[in-house]
């Protein structure tokens, strides 16, 4: 199998199933050089180079992922460029075309370490940016996050952070003190500010989304709970509609009668599903690390690992999008084409949107770089990666570390 022709040679895609167009139907894709050249249902017209990839066979744009902390045993943490981009490629050959490297709560020190490493990644195009989960986030919601690193916003580090230019969102708790003011900083200088990590009631998430917070981080998950005396930051966060919620769709962080809910009341221009995975993601169970904290891996399942050796809370996830993808599809309770466009929305144009990256990716769609996954359903109805594109380029398989 060869990569579409580099010098402009028009490579048509056929499949049973082109998700493009807002809908899924029979259909096909044409790719030249490193971007979409023309999509449509139905058969294609002539010229080019045709590929047959069969009835069963499901095109869908590249994955947008932007909250992810590492996979095959790497992670954006560390300041190691190296690993971190073993990490980007593990993900891109399972679909994920377009990923914001996600950082854990640090000292002040690693924090710009780790931002450094990370700044010729973003230059080369490799990464879409960094995003900083903490380290200003609430003690009692560190979730997975060391709490003795966490602190109130400095209005000098967050602003030498920012102005790497590399930093494209931010997670805080808005209760922090100077959250809100934080909160202020980073959109005026041009990132996302988003609310997790939080015990903040509804009313200050509501201030925080006036002053300009635009994502609510894996809703639900290392937040205050919905009451139905005091709704907390979920609410606030869904039921504004310039906010859009990150959802873990991997079948433990939000039960799938949850999300369908979310859906319902959101929609899927509001919803972006994120796996939030670590290291760990592509690997067989074990011990890992999440930052300076020790990770134990059971059955797939991430849990910080306690001082006692009991299972604490949940360390991200072991997930690729490709899985969140296939889920969404499968828990829907949807028509197929109807599941297929949802699952699309969820996991690349809506995060596009979010980054920024609308008029380069999440779609299929003429003029968009040519990010394309081919899936195929298996006999147990779970759709899987056949193969990757990224800017025109079938992307190898890239092997966890032994």
């Amino acid at each position: 199998m060869t990569d579409p022709d580099r010098d402009g040679e028009r490579t048509v895609l056929v499949a049973g199933t082109v998700v493009a167009l807002g809908t899924a139907a029979p259909g096909w894709v044409a790719v030249e050089g490193e971007r979409i050249a023309a999509v449509g249902h139905g058969a294609p017209p002539p010229g080019g180079t045709r590929r047959d990839l069969g009835a069963g066979a499901v095109i869908v744009p590249g994955f947008v992922d932007q909250h992810v902390h590492g996979g095959a045993g790497a992670a954006f943490t560390g300041g190691d460029p190296a690993e971190a981009l073993r990490a980007v490629q593990f993900h891109r050959a399972h679909g994920t075309t377009t990923t914001l490297a996600s950082l854990v709560a640090a000292s002040p020190a690693e924090l710009r370490r780790d931002v450094a490493a990370l700044t010729e990644l973003v230059a080369d195009g490799e990464l879409a940016g960094v995003h900083l989960e903490g380290p200003w986030l609430a003690t009692a919601r560190c979730g997975a996050h060391d709490p003795r690193q966490l602190r109130d916003p400095d209005p000098a580090e967050l602003a030498a952070l920012l102005a790497t230019g590399v930093v494209r969102m931010v997670t805080l708790a808005p209760e922090r003190a100077g959250g809100l003011e934080a909160v202020r900083r980073i959109v005026d200088a041009g990132a996302i500010a988003a609310v997790g990590h939080t015990d903040a009631s509804y009313a200050l998430t509501r201030e925080a989304i006036a002053a300009g917070a635009r994502v609510g981080t894996h809703l639900f998950n290392a937040m205050a709970p919905v009451h139905h005396r005091e709704p907390g930051p979920a609410i606030a966060l869904l039921e504004d509609p310039r906010v859009v919620v990150e959802l873990v769709t991997d079948g433990l962080h939000v039960h799938p009668a949850l999300w369908r809910h979310v859906l319902a009341a959101a929609g899927p221009d509001r919803i972006a599903a994120v796996t939030d995975a670590m290291a760990a993601a592509g690997m067989p169970d074990g011990d890992y690390r999440l930052g300076a904290l020790r990770v134990t891996v059971t059955d797939r399942v991430a849990r910080v690992a306690g001082p006692d050796g009991a299972s604490g809370p949940i360390a991200g996830s072991t997930a690729t999008t490709a899985d969140l993808f296939a889920r969404l599809v499968a828990e829907a309770r949807l028509p197929r084409a109807e599941a297929l466009a949802q699952a699309v929305a969820l996991t690349a144009t809506t995060p596009a949107r979010v980054l920024g990256l609308a008029d380069e990716v999440g779609a299929l769609a003429s003029g968009l770089r040519a990010d394309v996954v081919v899936l195929d359903e298996g006999a147990d109805g779970w759709l899987r990666v056949r193969e990757v594109l990224r800017a025109g380029r079938i992307v190898e398989e890239v092997l966890p570390r032994a």
